[in-house]
């Protein structure tokens, strides 16, 4: 089902490029997000289907985090389903967005619910993006973005990042000092590196006045760094993302957050379905959840505890690991054999192990994601058995 653009959408795309003839494409796109097939390149494809969970393997691959949410929050949607045969039961939305409001020291009117993460950077890149205001991005970095600017016939500038670094971003203002979006993601997926705040807040003070800063922070609680959404003030050129699928196990449950100004929310809104299409039991996990401060940081120091050590024992192999990841993955560089051959490898391996993929500038590093401690020991016992120097 193709999203039907309004008429302040359809003004809005006109007056930034776009022919009328466009706009239907642009729905296309908007009603897909991320997901459907048919709006993906052969290598957009092949990337989300090796993202997909193979049964019986140990899922490393995408990130996701090894256990589900709280049992507060198991709790809360068991609760909430009870009352699912009602399309308004509670205040499930507005005790949500208090909470958020609450913990993230931000206005109430400056926090936006969504299904998820994937669908509002999709409504981001639409929001700010022409075929005469491109995107500038880090690579490696998360390429929901990329497809969708590609898609939307926005150009497109990739700033390579540097191993063990966070984004560049003197070079990414020198890349395209004329962009519609910057994006920064922070820790940065595949790298797991921090773009410090100090460095976010000189692309915001230096970039065009018209131009948009989008900081996508969805691995944020696995770092404890401190947060953008710190710039945002009474600015209306920053947007903070965020989602509840990594540290707090609701991937499934889709639930993801943008924080901004109130005027920069609706005009996201124009290109999105925001939280039209979020569940009761979404939202009453994360208002259980967001809140769990001590389990948050139980959690984050359970996962560092592994990842430490599966990091020691390849260093210990020889094996490179880029250094300086702050989030649940790491990039290990095999050297001699290209990144698609080891997964391959891994995955046929006894203990069918399922890593990550490899980006295009970086050939021979897979991404790794950092699972339980059982599962990293079947990743080390995997390595040992198939990777040769």
């Amino acid at each position: 089902m193709t999203m039907m653009l309004n008429k302040d959408a359809k003004d809005n795309l006109i007056e930034r490029g776009y022919s009328r003839r466009q706009l239907g494409e642009i729905a296309a796109v908007l009603s897909a997000g991320v997901a459907v097939s048919g709006l993906m390149s052969d290598v957009a494809m092949a990337q989300q289907q090796a993202a997909r969970g193979i049964a019986g393997a140990v899922r490393i691959g995408s990130n996701e985090c090894w256990t589900g949410p709280f049992p507060s929050g198991v709790e809360a949607i068991a609760r909430a389903g009870a009352v699912g045969n009602w399309y308004d039961p509670d205040t499930y939305r507005a005790d949500l967005i208090k909470t958020v409001a609450t913990v993230e020291s931000l206005p109430e009117t400056h926090i936006q619910l969504w299904p998820g993460s994937g669908g509002p950077l999709v409504s981001v890149v639409a929001a700010y993006c022409s075929p005469t205001k491109g995107l500038v991005t880090a690579d490696p970095t998360f390429e929901s973005a990329w497809r969708s600017a590609d898609y939307l016939k926005a150009p497109i500038k990739k700033v390579p990042q540097a191993v063990g670094k966070g984004h560049d971003v003197k070079g990414m203002l020198a890349a395209n000092p004329n962009a519609g979006l910057y994006y920064i993601c922070t820790p940065n997926n595949p790298t797991g590196t921090i773009t410090p705040v100090a460095d976010i807040k000189w692309l915001l003070d230096n970039k065009p006045a018209d131009a948009m800063l989008l900081v996508d922070e969805a691995y944020l609680h696995f770092s404890g760094a401190p947060s953008a959404a710190s710039l945002i003030g009474t600015r209306k050129d920053i947007i903070v993302m965020r989602t509840c699928s990594k540290l707090f196990g609701m991937a499934g449950i889709r639930l993801g957050l943008t924080f901004a100004d109130p005027e920069v929310q609706k005009q996201i809104m124009l290109f999105g379905p925001s939280a039209g299409g979020l569940s009761i039991t979404a939202m009453a996990c994360g208002n259980a959840v967001y809140k769990e401060a001590d389990l948050i940081t139980a959690r984050r120091n359970e996962m560092i505890a592994a990842r430490d050590e599966t990091i020691a024992w390849l260093t210990k192999k020889g094996i490179m690991v880029h250094p300086g990841s702050q989030a649940n993955m790491f990039m290990v560089d095999w050297k001699t054999k290209p990144a698609k051959e080891m997964q391959a490898a891994l995955l046929a391996a006894p203990e069918k192990v399922q890593i990550g993929r490899n980006w295009p500038i970086w050939p021979t590093v897979s991404r790794v994601t950092v699972g339980s401690a059982e599962d990293m020991k079947k990743f080390c016992s995997a390595v040992e058995k198939t990777y040769k120097a």
